[in-house]
């Protein structure tokens, strides 16, 4: 016995030992749980934190899916739980019938009497009739039904004005709910992840107005990934997105003017530059100056005046390792060339089709350049040029006609601008070219051979580049461009290159097979404040719902709808101050922009001036 009463002390010792050595330890629950706990009639204080329960008392007898989105979609941090109780089919079929019986007699003792009919009684009468059958059928299950909502806020104040946000949302959707009085723990602990429904007030409901109910909603637009795009309007969170990441990087840009495109995608180019990207962009009104002499980017002034050239008979330089035919990319460079020309000098009769598809492989043979031909050996200055195909159809056989139609390309008002070597570089991260200085009749050319010549350019090099397409519905007026540049689209996602089409003529768009074409092949699509005239297009094209149409026709610059793949959200663009004074299109700050920068550079001469004398 003195053994084992020796052997328990022992025991015993170690025991209080160990309490000892683990009252000095921190845990799991030390670290979590909150400094106090203390409990009121209608809240929970959890250290400086106010917290409140709410509970639904009664539905409508109506409810739309979605009907829980302002709730869920608040700027507020809350806690939602929902409870279902599942009741077997039987027992409420049987107190269904009991139900019917009563409102049957209750009907049928009004008519006795000759009362007046009781509408309410009829439309109850109606619904349950209605669920019976669902029932039966197995199509609808029924359930108990609790939901609670729990709310946090820094003082006693804020979490009243929660509170009353909360209940407003509630009585919009005529829903009518209640704060936890006298249960605040209870309901504290009903809504955290522990299954545990400490309140007990559930509401009978059968399972689709559940269904309606389940947050499916939430407007979140937000990855690790890719860049700043704007600020959603649902939530005010970030809405982070890198569009490499979708099937393809392509996207449409529509607004009406002034309501800020080019202001978002300029916002995108400056933030896509600093992740490493290429950035191409086709400028028609020289809005992006600014931005590139900022960012040290390489700005071409494409006009007939312009020392810039770019030759549309460039071939693209094929891209190390990748298998290529010559003849494959001759041919092609031919077909797209044929596209410019009925730019150039109109639409072609079959004959002249025939005879132009001659004179253009006459006109690569006559350089040397044949399907046999080592392409990756040839420079820009071994290309055709304009000239040689004029040359060429004039000495043809029925090719007379077509080139005295070239001869103002090659020796008239615009032999400036097609008819020179390829004399541009695209080295730098950032490259614009502007087309501001062109008539409006040669701007569709223009953008069309600055086009083909930036493809060209593309394949030859696999890496990630971003193209934006100012004003596109330059090229969407005529078949030829329109059906280049879905082309472009279409293809360019294996050659890792996201194509921005920007146009306000969103009616012509739209109504333009190619132009429906390419928002299709868009994954991305940023729709801002639209005009009254196409904003049922826009509906119809975009499946957007009445809210979302209003939303577009009332927004202010910046503001609009953001698609990203099968999401879409409200966005605001939003820019810092550097970023707003890079990419701003408005006048007046430009304006003082430039006095300010003329104003440094004097104060600047000034000093310089000043460190001469001093050093004399």
């Amino acid at each position: 016995m003195t053994a084992e009463r020796k052997a328990a002390a022992e025991e015993r010792i170690v025991l209080e030992e160990e309490r000892i050595y683990r009252r000095g330890t921190v845990s799991v629950r030390d670290l979590i749980a909150p400094a106090s706990f203390q409990v009121t009639p209608d809240f929970v204080r959890l250290g400086g934190t106010y917290v409140r329960s709410l509970f639904i008392v009664n539905y409508p007898r109506y409810i739309n899916v979605g009907w829980f989105a302002p709730v869920i979609n608040m700027n507020r941090v809350l806690d939602v739980s929902m409870y279902f109780y599942p009741v077997k089919t039987a027992i409420i079929l049987k107190q269904l019938k009991k139900k019917v019986g009563a409102l049957e007699a209750q009907i049928l003792s009004d008519q006795e009497k000759g009362a007046p009919r009781d509408p309410i009684r009829e439309t109850a009468l109606r619904d349950i009739e209605g669920l019976r059958d669902s029932l039966s059928q197995g199509t609808e299950k029924f359930f108990q039904y609790a939901l609670y909502i729990t709310v946090y806020a820094a003082s006693k104040e804020e979490l009243d004005k929660i509170s009353d946000d909360v209940e407003q949302l509630f009585g919009n959707k005529l829903v009518l709910s209640k704060r936890v009085y006298y249960q605040a723990e209870q309901g504290f602990n009903s809504t955290m992840p522990l299954n545990n429904d400490e309140l007990m007030i559930p509401f009978n409901m059968n399972s689709s107005p559940c269904a309606s109910s389940f947050p499916f909603i939430s407007s979140e637009l937000t990855s690790n990934d890719g860049i700043l795009y704007g600020i959603n309007r649902h939530n005010n969170s970030l809405i982070l997105f890198d569009r490499f990441s979708l099937q393809n990087a392509n996207m449409v840009v529509f607004a009406t003017s002034g309501a800020g495109k080019s202001y978002a995608v300029k916002l995108q180019v400056a933030r896509s530059l600093m992740f490493g990207i290429d950035v191409i962009v086709i400028d028609p009104e020289m809005e992006y100056k600014h931005l590139s002499d900022a960012v040290g980017g390489t700005y071409i002034n494409v006009s007939l005046a312009s020392d810039a050239k770019i030759n549309p008979f460039d071939l693209p330089r094929p891209a190390s390792g990748e298998e290529f035919s010559a003849e494959d990319i001759i041919r092609s460079a031919v077909i797209t060339a044929k596209g410019l020309l009925k730019l150039m000098i109109g639409p072609f009769t079959t004959e002249e089709d025939a005879i132009i598809d001659r004179g253009l492989l006459e006109c690569y043979a006559k350089k040397d350049i044949t399907p046999s031909t080592d392409l990756s050996k040839l420079t820009v200055k071994d290309m055709p040029i304009m000239q040689d195909l004029q040359q060429i159809l004039s000495g043809m056989v029925g090719g007379g006609p077509l080139g005295e139609r070239l001869k103002k390309y090659t020796e008239g008002t615009f032999a400036g601008l097609l008819n020179s070597p390829t004399n541009v570089e695209m080295g730098n991260q950032l490259v614009i070219f502007s087309v501001r200085d062109l008539e409006d009749e040669l701007k569709p050319i223009a953008i069309y051979t600055i086009v083909n010549y930036i493809w060209n350019v593309v394949r030859s090099e696999k890496k990630k580049r971003i193209l934006v397409v100012d004003e596109a519905w330059w090229l969407m007026q005529r078949e030829d461009s329109a059906k280049f540049i879905f082309a472009l689209v279409k293809r360019c996602r294996k050659y890792f290159l996201g194509v921005t089409t920007i146009t306000q003529d969103v009616n012509d768009f739209l109504t333009s097979p190619y132009g429906k074409a390419i928002v299709t092949n868009s994954a991305l699509q940023l729709l801002l404040k639209q005009s009254p005239a196409a904003i049922d297009l826009i509906q119809q094209t975009f499946l957007l719902t009445q809210g979302e149409k209003f939303l577009l026709l009332e927004s202010g610059p910046g503001e609009g709808i953001f698609f990203a793949g099968a999401k879409h959200v409200a966005i605001k663009v939003v820019a810092s101050y550097t970023e707003d004074q890079l990419i701003t299109s408005n006048p007046q700050q430009l304006l003082e922009i430039e006095a300010a920068k003329k104003e440094f550079e004097e104060a600047m001469g000034e000093k310089e001036g000043e460190k001469v004398i001093s050093e004399k």
